[in-house]
């Protein structure tokens, strides 16, 4: 009989098509949320109020070193302002009164000389007409230099006097400011001792104990570790050869080993310069923001398997592949 030919059939339709860039990497903490936290002065600790997993505020006391030096210092300095305002306040009511004093006996002899002189004009007059003597004169003519030369050294005094006034004001004044400069700076030592976490966060580790004795130098000692868990990425490690396709804002999902069923959505924020090389193989760093909340989930040095989208076509006419043939070097 004859044999059919059984041929298959199949549809034309529109599909959606991608590609992807699979990537291994890991959960990290964004740059700034692991803060290592430690001291700027040297001393002993006192209070340690840190336990690691402790959830800690921005601005909670975290570590105490010893302090009554550094308090007795305050109060050193605070003694030095009182004493240097109180000097300040006795060169501004007692030297006015000396410039008052000095002021009137100014008066004074500028009176007394201006009399003398009155008298040396009469003596003068009767000298001429014969009813004074050139002693009495003379007399008349010294009380009148007296009375002149003490005139200048009451002048002389009063603008003394007036400078001195002035010279010691901005004196006592610069000392109350190098005083106050001084206790500042002590104040600020002592704040030094209290140490305070500067994010939100989870101790993640703790560096010292009660007791110790830390010495800041070029480094600062690490008292604990800071961890802030809700700002999160992964750092996806891109083989050398895909790494021309990814660029900033595609769409990429990871999953976790804890998690496997859960799919973390995010996009690629940032691509490192550098590349990251172990045993030959070239990577560079791939930072994924994950959108997907993930709080009491993702935790830092989780392995991520990551799948970054390249591009996507949606509504393209389809074919089976096994549909296409070569003829004459095309494809029909």
């Amino acid at each position: 009989g004859e044999v059919e030919s059984v041929s298959s059939t199949a549809s034309v339709a529109r599909r959606d098509f991608s590609s992807s860039v699979l990537a291994t990497g890991a959960v990290q903490a964004q740059v700034g949320a692991e803060v290592e936290v430690g001291a700027r002065i040297s001393g002993k600790v006192e209070r340690l109020h840190a336990n690691i997993g402790d959830h800690v505020a921005k601005g909670r006391v975290v570590a105490e070193l010893e302090k009554a030096d550094l308090e007795a210092t305050v109060a050193q300095r605070q003694a030095e302002l009182d004493l240097a305002e109180a000097r300040l306040a006795a060169v501004e009511s007692l030297q006015p009164k000396e410039i008052e004093k000095a002021e009137l006996e100014l008066g004074q002899w500028q009176a007394t000389r201006n009399y003398a002189d009155k008298v040396l004009a009469r003596a003068r007059d009767l000298l001429q007409n014969k009813t004074l003597s050139q002693e009495e004169f003379d007399a008349g003519q010294e009380r009148f230099l007296v009375a002149e030369a003490q005139l200048a050294s009451a002048r002389k005094s009063y603008e003394l006097a007036t400078a001195r006034y002035r010279e010691d004001v901005r004196q006592a004044e610069a000392e109350v400011a190098r005083a106050k400069s001084a206790l500042d700076n002590a104040k600020v030592q002592l704040s030094y001792a209290t140490i305070t976490a500067p994010i939100d966060g989870v101790i993640a580790s703790v560096s010292t104990e009660e007791g110790e004795t830390v010495a800041a130098g070029m480094q600062a000692p690490t008292f604990v570790t800071i961890i802030n868990l809700n700002r999160l990425q992964v750092d996806a490690y891109v083989d050398e050869v895909d790494i021309g396709k990814i660029q900033v804002g595609q769409r990429a999902v990871f999953t976790v080993d804890a998690f496997p069923a859960t799919e973390f959505e995010g996009q690629v924020s940032a691509i490192y310069p550098k590349a990251v090389i172990q045993d030959n193989v070239v990577n560079y760093d791939v930072v994924v923001d994950i959108e997907t909340p993930y709080q009491g989930q993702l935790r830092p040095e989780m392995t991520a398997n990551v799948t970054i989208f390249l591009e996507k076509r949606e509504d393209v006419l389809a074919v089976p592949a096994k549909a296409m043939q070569r003829v004459r070097g095309k494809n029909v």
